[in-house]
């Protein structure tokens, strides 16, 4: 079987997320698995195995040869067809297929007398495809079941009472009523109740997490006993199961540079072989051979030294690897992506948002003597410039600002510089927002502080303290990456030097870089690479795209990252839970180790049944056996990536 068929076997369909078939209220379904026989491949090849022990059973009985004929025939013809009809188009686009050449070998055993062989050639090519199919499909079950979770409809909150609406007609700002029991109908966060969401088969986690005011849900978890109000903060299309699917879709399409190079060299080894063919046919019939042995020898030659199991060892293991990250709340955008993660040696990681919780807080509002503003002034402009940002620190501000009940002015004229702050025009004067590189606030343990100066006309009016916890999880996170990777990881972030030594302090971070513009963060990277590492960049900020592009691999927060970071990263961690960036490369180091498993496998079979042919007698249906042997071996051996296991080790 060609690389270009099991993809096409196992390509996750294009399917409209808005209208997934599954009620609110329907408990968690269980994950999808493909029967074999509901699979086209797997009844043609059950029609060719019948026929044919029909026909050996004929042959046996002492019936004449026209009788078992018959029964051979449909065998050749139900297990045939579909790969001839491959093979065909493969050659009309001027290629060779492997599955044009096996038929060729069928007919020409039927050709000198041997229909038996010809027949069990076909048999077992046909149940080695079914079986392949399979496989592949199960790898699809995996990500299609999340299209089960989403309900078909939704309780959505208006000014006239409530209304049960299609989920798919949900619009961004709608208030939903979740009951105890139903399925979220949209990704959102909730203004009002408390209860308990499973959110496993979306985030990887194995507990219910409480969800109260301001926490973030997303469609398809299931609400515990409470009931809640969630804000509708996505497109339903936009969904996290929607771009679960909708990447994994993309992945299945994109090639990895292993498998890449594989296929460079398809086409010149498939050339070989069929010179390779003639050669051992013509070479033994030209020493007085006989016609038979000569051509059944050839035609076993044939079939061993094709590359099936070569073709196949690639990419089982990379798209079971994203399939699987994906159920753990991982998100990885290509083949080539989970390939470059298993390569990193060095890990680079953002400050605020990354290592912090990226939710800061005003602590404090420090007036300077003579500006002319008090503290509710100072915060109350500092809050209508930073509006229209979407920075964390700048929701901090605006929030502040209406905790104190201060009204918001509009604002003018915005601009924004990535690393440095914000301008706009308030009441008529221009306000900048923007880092202070001098003074450090007092903060508690587990807690930095960062100031940033606010200024009125030009002048400076006063600073703004703010303060971001750090994460629970990101001492273990860096201490996971440096057992890994063999080396601490680097902290570049655009913070003042004394924000950052704190952090670091916590984290065990001895290679701290602060202070950082944009360019400057993917210098940095640049920096590192150009030593000989490779790097993982981790961040989820505006100012960390630069820097997820030059890494040899950019992976973003995803829950409070920027649309630019999300679109530029190779993968996202939607529940921004640190630790799964480790388990991500294990995931992909393990990915890549089965795929040197499968190339080592489908070398030694080749090899051992090419010179078995050669050196040897080699039947032809024990060879057919082997080559479609090593095929499956191969690419079951791949999707060992599917369970669970897999990510917890």
């Amino acid at each position: 079987m060609t690389l270009h068929v099991f993809l096409y076997r196992g390509r996750v369909p294009t399917t409209t997320l808005t209208s997934p078939p599954s009620a609110a209220t329907a408990p968690a379904p269980p994950r999808r698995r493909t029967r074999l026989l509901a699979l086209p491949e797997a009844r043609w090849a059950l029609a060719a195995t019948l026929a044919f022990l029909l026909g050996l059973a004929l042959d046996l009985g002492g019936a004449p040869a026209w009788a078992s004929a018959v029964p051979y025939a449909v065998a050749y013809v139900t297990g045939g067809w579909e790969p001839a009809l491959e093979g065909l188009r493969a050659l009309r686009g001027k290629t060779l297929d492997v599955d044009l050449l096996m038929i060729v070998a069928a007919l020409g055993a039927a050709a000198i007398g041997q229909v038996l062989d010809g027949a069990l050639l076909i048999v077992i090519f046909a149940t080695s495809g079914a079986l392949e199919a399979l496989a592949t499909a199960r790898t699809a079950d995996s990500v299609r079941g999340l299209l089960d979770l989403a309900p078909d409809t939704a309780t959505r909150l208006t000014d006239d009472g409530e209304e049960t609406v299609p989920a798919a007609a949900l619009a961004v700002g709608d208030l939903l009523l979740i009951r105890p029991g139903e399925r979220v109908g949209a990704d959102g966060r909730v203004v009002d109740g408390v209860s308990e969401a499973d959110q496993a088969t979306i985030t990887g986690e194995p507990l219910p997490v409480v969800k109260r005011p301001g926490d973030e849900v997303f469609a398809g978890t299931l609400n515990g006993t409470g009931a809640l109000r969630v804000r509708v903060g996505r497109d339903p299309a936009d969904s996290v199961i929607a771009r679960i699917v909708t990447l994994v879709e993309e992945a299945s399409r994109t090639k990895a540079p292993t498998q890449l190079f594989v296929e460079r060299i398809e086409q010149r080894y498939a050339v070989a072989v069929v010179a390779a063919t003639l050669a051992v046919f013509a070479v033994p019939l030209a020493f007085g051979a006989q016609l038979t042995d000569a051509l059944l020898r050839a035609m076993t030659f044939m079939i061993v030294a094709s590359p099936c199991a070569v073709v196949l060892a690639t990419m089982p293991p990379l798209l079971s690897a994203i399939a699987t990250a994906g159920r753990h709340g991982v998100l990885v955008k290509s083949a080539v992506a989970m390939e470059r993660l298993g390569e990193i040696d060095t890990a680079a990681l953002d400050k605020t948002g990354t290592l912090t919780e990226g939710a800061p807080e005003v602590t404090a509002v420090t007036p300077l003597p003579g500006s002319g503003v008090d503290e509710d002034a100072l915060l109350a402009l500092a809050a209508a410039a930073e509006h229209p940002s979407e920075h964390p620190l700048a929701r901090a501000v605006v929030a502040a600002a209406r905790e104190r009940g201060l009204r918001i002015a509009p604002a003018e004229d915005f601009t924004a510089t990535p690393g440095q702050g914000v301008t706009a025009l308030v009441e008529g004067r221009p306000v900048t927002v923007c880092r202070a590189d001098t003074g450090h606030a007092p903060a508690g343990p587990g807690t930095e502080g960062t100031v940033v100066l606010v200024r009125v006309a030009g002048a400076p009016a006063g600073t703004l303290t703010l303060t971001d916890r750090l994460r629970p999880a990101a001492p273990a996170a860096t201490e996971a990456l440096t057992a890994l990777t063999g080396t601490a990881p680097v902290l570049l972030t655009g913070d003042n030097a004394r924000a950052a030594a704190r952090v670091a302090d916590a984290t065990g971070i001895t290679d701290v870089r602060a202070g950082l513009l944009p360019q400057d963060k993917a210098e940095a990277v640049r920096e590192l690479q150009r030593s000989g590492r490779r790097v993982l960049f981790v961040g989820d900020g505006v100012n960390d795209a630069p820097a997820l592009a030059a890494a040899h691999a950019g992976l973003a927060m995803g829950r409070a990252g920027s649309d630019l970071a999300l679109e530029t990263a190779d993968a996202v961690v939607v529940r921004d839970d640190l630790t799964t960036v480790a388990a991500v490369v294990r995931l992909s180091r393990t990915a890549r180790r089965l795929v040197v498993q499968n190339l080592v496998i489908a070398g030694t079979f080749i090899t051992g049944l090419v010179l078995w042919d050669l050196v040897g007698h080699l039947p032809l249906p024990l060879g057919v056996a082997g080559h479609e042997g090593s095929t499956v071996l191969v690419g079951l051996n791949g999707l060992r990536l599917l369970r669970d296991r897999a990510w917890r080790q």
